[in-house]
């Protein structure tokens, strides 16, 4: 039967998912994580972008509010339903980078293998490549995901007012050309190819730290101390890029010069910290 052929009888070891399983197993891991998630990264693109409009008056104030009293803020003025604000571009962009980067993490690794052992260096490599690839591939829907998360803080004139991803994708295409899908670009893949590398790097040591601590390393305990630990620590490394990818995303040309404020990763980051203060490039990280 099936599970004689698969190995997977009374018995038998677990047969090994396929390829397309565990892309798809990581797919749907990511949109469901990301419909709890979204509503901390709608405040947090929103808290991270006042800083840019904060020269004086409500957005000033705004923008020096704690995490919870932004939140707060929001849900009065607008409603909770303000805080799903592009959960459907946020959905889309899961499929793809969640999907890509577990995904062909695996496929980078088995195919590594073929040529030298599976050691950490191996691991940082194959990390890194899958995060800068699944990046890439889902900046378009990043793009649509960061505009309309923060679309109803703008004056009312500066609106987007994107419909949906798909209306976000047709308009940002039709108005202002392909190429404006891949604004952000260089900071996300920079971004997530540092997110694949921390964890890689750090995930493992942490649990090696917690069961000399006395937390057993295979409990449950363990996995989720070490796992948050190296997410706490890849977001303070990472945020940086986070805001340049922001405000890269979300920016408009110079109404005189039609140019764009921001041209690439290390220059938006110095402008940043240069108008904004160095803590800037860190609002909305908790």
């Amino acid at each position: 039967g099936q599970g004689a052929a698969g190995g997977g009888g009374a018995g038998g070891a677990p047969s090994e998912l396929s390829r397309s399983a565990k892309f798809a197993t990581a797919g749907l891991g990511g949109v469901l994580g990301w419909i709890v998630v979204h509503p901390f990264n709608t405040v947090a693109i929103r808290m991270n972008l006042a800083a840019a409009s904060s020269g004086s008056g409500a957005s000033a104030s705004a923008a020096n509010l704690s995490f919870p009293a932004f939140t707060a803020q929001i849900v009065k003025n607008e409603g909770v339903s303000s805080l799903y604000k592009g959960l459907s571009a946020g959905i889309t962009r899961q499929v793809f980078y969640a999907t890509s980067r577990f995904g062909l993490f695996e496929v980078f690794r088995d195919q590594m293998a073929k040529y030298r052992e599976t050691d950490l260096v191996s691991r940082l490599a194959v990390g890194m490549a899958s995060g800068a690839a699944a990046a890439y591939i889902s900046c378009p829907a990043e793009v649509s995901l960061v505009r309309m998360s923060n679309d109803m803080s703008l004056p009312v004139a500066q609106r987007r007012n994107y419909t949906s991803v798909f209306n976000a994708a047709t308009r940002i295409a039709s108005e202002e050309g392909i190429s404006a899908f891949w604004r952000g670009s260089s900071p996300f893949v920079m971004r997530a190819m540092l997110v694949g590398a921390t964890q890689v790097g750090t995930y493992d040591q942490f649990r090696q730290s917690y069961a000399r601590l006395g937390i057993q390393r295979d409990s449950t305990s363990n996995v989720f101390a070490a796992s948050m630990s190296a997410g706490l620590l890849y977001s303070i490394i990472t945020m940086p890029f986070e805001t340049a990818k922001n405000r890269m995303s979300s920016q408009k040309p110079d109404p005189s010069t039609g140019k764009l404020p921001y041209t690439g990763t290390v220059q938006t980051i110095r402008s940043v910290a240069q108008t904004n203060g160095t803590l800037a490039l860190w609002k909305g990280f908790l």
